[in-house]
């Protein structure tokens, strides 16, 4: 996909091709940045990334992936720290790339607070610091613990190493007796050059980037090593608080600066898009004489009032957006397209280049889609790159704005070797040598071996340990692949067996490289601590195409309880009915992703084996707001129609708050239609079904908001 595609113009077709390479791309981004300290790409590029995966997602709910990103922030953190739960989530932030988008932010908040264009609205503009993130937590004004960002939920513990650190204040007077203060680790270019050279002279290994470099000093084990290096603290955000510090987050920036904090100096506060825009390229201008490193600029509700109001979403705060910086090009020979098989059959290429370095980051890969991609076509069979075809021996035109695995943006014919052959794309799976098809309306080639092609059975047992998923301390992907190789577990249900199957006898756990008496026996505890399950991380668990995390908690909300999915996806399984009607009308379920569950639950081995699984499982039923004052708990909502007085998402956030469920359609199982005007054909059908109808100002009144 041509990296200037609008979402607008994707086709469902381009639109997975393209979600499945962003996911693919930030999975191995998340482990190198995160975890390794080894970054394949810059912060902002990843961000970039990230947010395109958000906006396709928005754009075609219907093709969330299992393992979207958009559901996960950091990494687990590494092991050698102990690990510190972050009292409020450590999220990650939206992205824009233009000035329009700016615009565009501007305006969702103000559609989201039912503000008019000329309404009063002021935004906080800082630059993003390159670097680390960290929270620290303060108690009775002393630094008690400081932690990684990790995965948002859950941060490595560097408290000692956080001490060391003469930009962090050990001791606060007139603070909150609980404070969570919360902002970036870096390093400046003068203190990162002086670093190198010691590192030179010691024999010792040099740092790429100084982001690298703060987050390889902080994260040292030995806080001795972290005392000498020349790390400094940005403060900016905040987690938990007794006490808030200021009523905007201006104001709070400033409280931050009067309990001894270090905040940057080119924060500051606009009432428009243009004043964050004249404050962005004044801040780029200045981006080379700073002494440190930053790839953008954020922008932040400054009414603390309204960031509440507005709310987060599964890993973005609504109320913020960095404005990132442009991104690199550079050209390097096509050295080879390599194939890889998923976990639900696609056959992904990849491009094999000769290493080289983009915006500091040095690149040996790119994501070439899919075989149209490589043929210089888009799905309609339109030109992209002037309809330049991809070639082994190419000397290709490499770039990485928001792709970790980067694409391809040219082809020099100039330099193409005059033997040079047209790739041929494979028809039979290179694993398992199965037909490799291609529906008419997809634009992904796929093996069709199913469970017995060992690529899509290994992916799947690799999501099923996966951090979302079961999430088995000590079975990770590399031991589940292990596994399955081995003959030990080569389908989920058999790692409940593994206890009975190997942990006595002549083949026995304890005795395989890696392995030993206690980690056998932590790992037959752990699996059995995962045989109980909520119902939302089972369903995503199973790994069924389409249906992602969020996906699988819409499911596991709508229907409570694993026996009742089970006989309504049953049900459903013709495609109509009621059953099937109420599966569409869940509001954020489409028909690709209902379709794409009935099948799965259709296809006999592969629900023999959900059925397998079960059996060893006790799974939860999904929790719900226990409201026993609502007017509305237990019931089902639809909210068509233009809302005056309050937002359409907000109105759906505050139903929910309140223990009801909201749904997209309205079906016989609808409790209450709140139409607003243009209701048109969802309340014609609420009166032929006899569902009662209430306008904005009765649903107000009844959830007591007037």
């Amino acid at each position: 996909m041509h990296k200037n595609t609008n979402i607008s113009d994707l086709s469902i077709s381009e639109a997975e091709a393209e979600l499945k390479s962003l996911s693919s791309a930030l999975n191995k981004a998340n482990h190198a940045y995160h975890t390794a300290d080894t970054p394949i790409v810059s912060d902002a590029e990843y961000d970039q990334l990230k947010q395109r995966n958000l906006s396709i997602e928005t754009a075609f709910p219907e093709l969330k992936r299992a393992d979207s990103p958009s559901d996960q922030v950091g990494a687990p953190p590494a092991d050698g720290f102990s690990k510190l739960r972050h009292a409020r989530r450590m999220l990650s932030l939206g992205n824009a790339f233009t000035n329009e988008d700016v615009t565009e932010f501007d305006l969702r908040i103000r559609r989201y607070l039912g503000l008019g264009e000329q309404a009063a609205l002021a935004y906080t503009a800082e630059p993003k610091i390159d670097g680390l993130s960290l929270s620290l937590r303060y108690e009775q004004g002393i630094l008690i613990q400081a932690a990684t960002r990790g995965d948002g939920q859950t941060g490595e513990n560097v408290t000692e190493n956080a001490y060391t650190i003469a930009d962090i204040p050990k001791q606060l007077s007139n603070a909150p007796e609980i404070l969570e203060v919360r902002g970036e680790v870096y390093m400046s270019h003068l203190d990162f050059t002086d670093l190198n050279s010691r590192q030179i002279v010691r024999g010792e290994k040099t740092f790429a980037n100084p982001r690298n470099a703060a987050a390889g000093s902080l994260r040292q084990l030995n806080p001795d090593i972290t005392r000498n290096r020349p790390l400094k603290f940005f403060a900016y955000a905040w987690g938990e608080m007794s006490a808030p510090l200021a009523a905007t987050q201006s104001g709070a920036i400033h409280r931050l600066k009067e309990l001894g904090f270090v905040i940057n100096p080119l924060t500051q506060t606009h009432t428009t898009p243009q004043g964050l825009i004249d404050h962005y390229q004044e801040i780029e201008r200045q981006r080379a004489t700073l002494g440190y490193d930053i790839d953008g600029v954020v922008y932040k509700v400054d009414d603390l009032d309204l960031q509440a109001r507005l709310g987060l979403r599964s890993t973005t705060p609504r109320w913020a957006i960095a404005h990132k910086f442009p991104a690199e090009l550079a050209w390097t020979r096509l050295e080879g397209i390599d194939i890889q098989v998923g976990r639900t059959g696609a056959l992904s290429p990849v491009a094999r280049l000769q290493p080289v370095t983009v915006g500091g980051v040095v690149v040996s890969n790119a994501t070439l889609h899919n075989e149209d991609y490589i043929a210089g076509l888009n799905a309609t069979g339109g030109p992209i790159r002037e309809g330049k075809d991809i070639r082994i021996g190419d000397w290709v035109q490499v770039y990485r704005a928001g792709d970790v695995i980067p694409k391809i943006a040219d082809v020099a014919l100039s330099k193409r070797a005059p033997d040079a052959k047209r790739f041929c794309y494979p028809t039979r799976c290179p694993e398992c040598g199965s037909a490799a098809l291609r529906e008419e309306s997809d634009a992904v080639r796929r093996c069709s071996g199913g469970i017995i092609c060992p690529a899509q059975a290994i992916e799947k047992m690799k999501h099923f340990v996966s951090r979302s998923a079961f999430d088995i301390d000590g079975l990770g992907a590399k031991q589940a692949e292990q596994f399955y190789q081995d003959g030990w577990a080569r389908e989920p249900s058999e790692i409940f067996t593994l206890r009975t199957r190997f942990s006595d006898g002549v083949q026995q756990l304890k005795n395989r490289d890696g392995w030993g008496g206690k980690s056998a026996d932590k790992l037959f505890q752990a699996i059995e601590e995962r045989r109980t399950i909520a119902l939302g991380r089972f369903l995503f668990a199973l790994g069924i195409r389409h249906v992602g995390e969020a996906a699988s908690n819409l499911l596991a909300a709508h229907y409570g309880t694993w026996e009742t999915l089970r006989q309504e996806i049953d049900q459903a399984g013709h495609l109509e009915g009621s059953a099937w009607d109420d599966l569409n009308a869940i509001d954020g379920i489409g028909a690709v992703m209902a379709k794409s569950l009935v099948t799965a639950f259709q296809q006999p081995l592969e629900r023999a084996s959900i059925d397998r699984l079960v059996a060893h499982l006790d799974i939860q039923a999904a929790e719900r707001p226990q409201i026993s004052d609502s007017p509305v708990a237990g019931k089902t909502l639809v909210f068509s129609g233009t809302l005056e007085k309050m937002s359409r998402a907000e109105a759906k956030a505050r139903a929910e708050a309140l223990g009801a469920k909201v749904a997209g359609s309205v079906s016989a199982k609808t409790d209450l239609l709140i139409a607003g005007p243009g209701a048109g054909s969802k309340a014609k059908k609420a009166a032929d079904l006899g569902v009662e109808t209430i306008d904005e100002d009765d649903w107000l009144t009844l959830i007591k908001a007037l």
